[in-house]
This record gives structure tokens, sequence and C-alpha cells, in this order.
């Protein structure tokens, strides 16, 4: 199976670069599933529904959120309506929505998707990731009820992403990194058979502070004090993420490439990729 997860989508330049690019590569590189991490896809803070359906409209087939999943209020409600919108599953007890799904890929198989936040130097008391996610793998076995599975790991810290790797090697087909929204450059199949990486980046404007404009963040870095609030850089964005291929019968996978298309950095992805 070709899978693609595409890193943060941070405000509108972000939209605009999914919108504008996805279904090209989904047409050029055949890929049978995409999910699109859309925690900051509505104005750096949150993902409204309508913003969602524009994702989904796109090509994704599955979105992920993260620490930031109900800034937008309007989520509360529509998480609820569509279930291919993917909560941290370790997120709060009685939280709307769902910490994992199961969906359809090309010819009828199944993937599995997850996405669990960390606990170092997060702002909130998140529950411990490693018991929520254990739960989850062990319930849907790669290779049996579905051919395929990812976690999607919200975190600061990369020890602790690569804690989660390492934790779900052998029984995630994909472990990929996310909310740092700058991307590494660690991509490896670790010896299980699960493919990883630390951060996948943003799909927006590099020529930014991790997608915001530029100048509140280093006034507030240079002077301590703040005049203005945040606001996404608004220039050519870079889709960023992880190509991935996996074997249907065991769920391991057998190839994976960075992703860069567009924007700023230099271009990327499965096509410069040892065969």
């Amino acid at each position: 199976m070709r899978m693609l997860f595409l890193g943060d989508v941070m405000g509108r330049a972000g939209r605009q670069a999914v919108a504008e690019m996805l279904p090209r590569l989904r047409a050029d590189w055949r890929l049978d599933f995409v999910v699109v991490n859309g925690e900051n896809a509505s104005n750096g803070a949150g993902l409204t529904a309508a913003h969602a359906k524009g994702l989904l409209e796109a090509g994704a087939d599955c979105l992920t959120l993260g620490d930031h999943a109900f800034d937008q209020r309007d989520m509360m409600q529509f998480i609820e309506v569509e279930p291919r919108i993917v909560r941290p599953v370790n997120y709060a007890k009685g939280a709307p929505g769902r910490g994992f799904g199961v969906f359809e890929a090309t010819q009828g198989r199944k993937v599995l998707v997850t996405q669990v936040l960390g606990q170092v130097f997060m702002k909130r008391p998140f529950a411990d990731p490693f018991s929520q996610i254990e739960a989850v793998l062990k319930a849907h076995p790669p290779g049996g009820l579905v051919q395929a599975s990812l976690v999607d790991v919200h975190c600061e810290a990369t020890s602790e992403k690569m804690a989660m790797g390492h934790w779900c090697n052998g029984r995630a087909s994909m472990v990929v990194g996310t909310h740092t929204h700058v991307p590494t450059a660690d991509a490896i199949i670790l010896s299980g058979g699960t493919a990883y990486l630390s951060d996948a980046g943003m799909c927006g404007d590099y020529d930014s502070v991790i997608g915001m404009d530029k100048a509140e963040p280093m006034r507030r870095f240079v002077t301590g004090m703040d005049k203005a609030r945040f606001s996404p850089a608004l220039g050519a964005a870079t889709l960023s993420g992880l190509y991935v291929e996996t074997d249907d019968r065991t769920g391991k996978a057998t190839r994976l490439a960075m992703v860069r298309q567009g924007g700023r950095l230099q271009a990327s992805g499965p096509e410069a990729a040892a065969g």
C-alpha cells in the first residue's frame, strides 16, 4: 500500500498548498491512503468544520488534530458527525470524537489511524501516551484486522517521539511525529518494520517562524514583550511529510521517503528514493 502523511497544515497558505498539490500527488504517486494533520489549519490554531471539509475534498482520507484540537469551538460538534477526523487518544476523558479509527483505502483495504499527545514540555498534563497506544495497537494488529496502521505522535520532545517509535516498532506500519513544524532528517525503517520520522514538518510558508509571520515572534524573543497576536505567514507554502509503502500481508514498511513539494524547500519525494 502507498501511504502519504502530511505534517501540520499551517493557516491559509498551508490549506491552499494542500488544495493545489494533493490531487496531483494522489494521481502521480498512485496513493492508496492519505492522512493530513490539520490542527493548525484555521489561522494557526485549531481546525474549523469548513476548513476540515476543504482538506478532505482535496484528497485526505483522514485528518488528525493535536493539542489545539478544540481551539475552534465548532469542532466540538463537527467531530461527532465526521468520522474521518481523529483527535488524540489521550486528550481528556469525555472529549468528543474518537482517538482512533479504521478507514478504507483502495481495493477495500483497512488502515488504522491513531494519534497520541506527548507529556514532555507540553502545556497540559495529558494521560500516559504509551499505555493508551498499547491498547489501540493490541486491538488492531497489522496484517490482521487491518492491512496497515499509522500513529501520529504529537510531541515537543524528539526523545519522547523516538521512544514512541521504538515502543510501536513491529506493531505499527508508520510512526510520524508532528507539532514542532520543523522537518527532521531521520526517516528510517526500524528493525521491526515500522517506518519512523521524528517530525514531518509543516505544510506552510517556511519563510517564517514555525509558520507564523516573523515580526511578532522575533519581537518577543528580542524584547521579551508582545505587541500583537501571532498570525500565519502567507507566502508560498511547502508540503512536508512522509511517504511509505507497506506489505499488505504483514503491515510492515518496505520503502519510505521524506516529502517536500512546492514552496521554498528543496523538492523530494518517492520518485527520488532508492527502489
